[in-house]
C-alpha cells in the first residue's frame, strides 16, 4: 500500500507544478502597467496627445498646411493655392514623461518654446485615464513696424497709441492646455481638454485672453491605420472679454483625417478650417467660418530618434 501512495504522488507532481505555474502566469497578466498604445504619435493633428516616448529619444516634426479648398480643380483643392504654412519643430524627452521642444513657423515667423508632461498614465487596473500637460512660449518674429501700427491694442495703457515705444515683450504669447485621454478598447481613444491662450498684443477689436475646449479622437481600422479627428472652441465669456461690444469671436475648429503609423514614424493627412500651426493662434484668430470653402489639406510627419 505505501508503494501505491509512493507512486500516485510521484504521479501528481507534475499537475501540481503545472498548476502552480499557471497560478504564476495568472498574476502577471494582472500585474499593473501603463495601457500600451493608447496614442501612435505625440500629434493629433493640431492636438498634442499624453504620448511620450523614452527618455533620450529625439522626435523630428514637420506640420505642413496648403491654401484654401475655395477654388476647388482649379488650384486642386488649395495644393497649389498661395498662403501654404509650414511649420518643423523638434521634441526631446528630458526626463521619464516630460518632453521640450522648438518649433518654427512660416506664418508670422512664430518661434514656440513648449514642453510636455504626462503626470499621469492609464493603467490596466487603478488609474482609468492619461493627463497630460503642455504649453508653450512663443515668439512673433515679423518686423517692428507691425506693433508701432495704431490698429493694435497694447497690454500697457501708459502710452497713447501714437507715442506707443515697442517693446520685445509685445512679440510674445503663450498657451497652456490640461487634456484627459482614455483608451477605451483596441479601437477606440478619446481625449478632452481645456486651455487658455494669451497674446501681449492683439489688433484693437480682439481680446487678449482666452480660453478653449478641446476634443481629439482615433478609431483604428488596421493594425497601422486610425481614422483621427479634432475638434477646438475658443469660448465667448463676456466677464473676461476686453471688447466694448462683444461682438467679434474667433470661430471653432474642425478637422478630420487618417493617421498610418509604425514604431518609428507617424504620418497624419486631413483637412481642417483653419490655417495656423500654433495653438493660442487658432484659438484667438482664426476667423474662417465653418465653410467647406475655408477647410485646408495638411498633413504632419514624425519620426522618432534614439540616443
Amino acid at each position: 500500500m505505501k508503494k501505491l501512495y509512493t507512486i500516485l504522488i510521484l504521479s501528481l507532481l507534475p499537475f501540481t507544478y503545472q498548476f502552480a505555474q499557471g497560478q504564476t502566469d495568472s498574476a502577471e497578466v494582472v500585474v499593473n502597467k501603463p495601457v500600451r498604445f493608447v496614442w501612435e504619435s505625440g500629434y493629433l493633428i493640431d492636438q498634442q496627445t499624453s504620448k511620450i516616448s523614452p527618455v533620450n529619444t529625439l522626435e523630428s516634426v514637420i506640420q505642413h498646411k496648403f491654401g484654401g479648398m475655395g477654388n476647388g480643380k482649379k488650384d486642386l483643392f488649395g495644393i497649389m493655392a498661395p498662403g501654404a504654412n509650414v511649420r518643423i519643430a523638434l521634441d526631446f524627452v528630458i526626463a521619464k514623461n516630460l518632453q521640450i521642444g522648438y518649433g518654427l513657423q512660416k506664418k508670422n515667423m512664430y518661434s514656440d518654446f513648449n514642453a510636455k508632461w504626462t503626470p499621469f498614465q492609464q493603467m490596466n487596473k487603478g488609474m482609468p485615464i492619461s493627463v497630460s500637460i503642455f504649453g508653450n512660449y512663443a515668439i512673433d518674429g515679423r518686423e517692428t513696424s507691425v506693433w508701432e501700427a495704431d490698429s493694435y491694442y497694447h497690454s500697457s495703457d501708459k502710452y497713447p497709441y501714437t507715442t506707443y515705444k515697442f517693446k520685445f515683450v509685445d512679440r510674445t504669447s503663450y498657451f497652456v492646455a490640461l487634456n484627459l485621454a482614455r483608451k477605451f478598447c483596441d479601437v477606440f481613444t478619446l481625449q478632452g481638454g481645456v486651455s487658455l491662450s494669451h497674446f501681449s498684443v492683439v489688433p484693437w477689436h480682439q481680446d487678449h485672453d482666452k480660453v478653449g475646449l478641446h476634443v481629439g479622437g482615433r478609431i483604428k481600422v488596421s493594425p497601422q491605420g486610425s481614422i483621427i479627428f479634432n475638434g477646438d472652441f475658443p469660448l465667448q465669456i463676456q466677464s473676461i472679454s476686453e471688447q466694448a461690444d462683444f461682438t467679434i469671436h474667433p470661430e471653432p475648429i474642425v478637422s478630420f483625417g487618417y493617421e498610418v503609423s509604425t514604431s518609428t514614424h507617424a504620418f497624419q493627412i486631413y483637412v481642417g478650417s483653419n490655417d495656423t500651426l500654433l495653438p493660442q493662434d487658432m484659438m484667438l484668430n482664426n476667423m474662417r467660418k465653418l465653410s467647406w470653402d475655408n477647410f485646408s489639406v495638411g498633413f504632419t510627419i514624425t519620426r522618432l530618434w534614439g540616443f
